[in-house]
C-alpha cells in the first residue's frame, strides 16, 4: 500500500496547522493499492523520536477498506478510536518539545473487523494488526518546533 497527503510529502516538512502547536486539525491522507481482500484498515501515527520512547498521536481501526482519503480535519464515518499519549480518543498533532522529530501513518489492511471498544489501547491494537494484517504502508514526514 502507498500512504501520501497533498499537505507534505515523504520525508518532508508538516505544515503548522496539523500540530499541536498550531490548529491540531488532522491532515489528508491518501491510501492506494488497499488488498482486494481486505475488510478494514487501521491506522498508527506515532513520534519514536520522543524524549521518553515512542509517543502515539493517533490510534483508529475499523476504516472502512474502500477509504482512499481521509479529508483534512474529517475522521472517517464508522471508526473506532484508541486512546492517544494525550489521553483522548481522537487525533492529536506534532509537539515535539524542542527539535525535529519524525512522524509514522502507519496503515494496515487487515482481514477481519475489529471488535474493538472505543479508547482500545495501542497494545491491544497491535496484538489485533498481529493476527490480521495483510498488507501495510507508512507515510513519514516531519515536525520541527521553532520554540515559544
Amino acid at each position: 500500500m502507498k500512504i501520501t497527503s497533498i499537505a507534505f510529502g515523504e520525508g518532508k516538512s508538516i505544515p503548522d496547522k496539523f500540530s499541536k502547536y498550531g490548529a491540531n486539525r488532522i491532515p489528508p491522507l491518501h491510501i492506494e493499492g488497499i488488498p482486494r481482500q481486505a475488510r478494514s484498515l487501521a491506522l498508527i501515527m506515532d513520534d519514536p523520536d520522543a524524549p521518553n520512547g515512542t509517543f502515539t498521536h493517533w490510534l483508529v481501526a475499523n476504516i472502512a477498506p474502500e477509504t482512499t482519503d481521509i479529508e483534512e480535519n474529517t475522521e472517517p464515518s464508522g471508526i473506532v478510536q484508541g486512546i492517544n499519549d494525550y489521553g483522548k480518543n481522537s487525533y492529536g498533532g506534532p509537539k515535539p518539545p524542542s527539535g525535529t522529530h519524525r512522524y509514522f501513518f502507519k496503515f494496515y489492511a487487515l482481514d477481519t473487523v475489529l471488535e474493538l471498544a472505543e479508547g482500545f489501547s495501542r497494545v491491544e491494537l497491535e496484538r489485533q494488526i498481529n493476527k490480521h494484517c495483510i498488507e501495510s504502508g507508512t507515510l513519514m514526514a516531519m515536525y520541527t518546533h521553532s520554540g515559544d
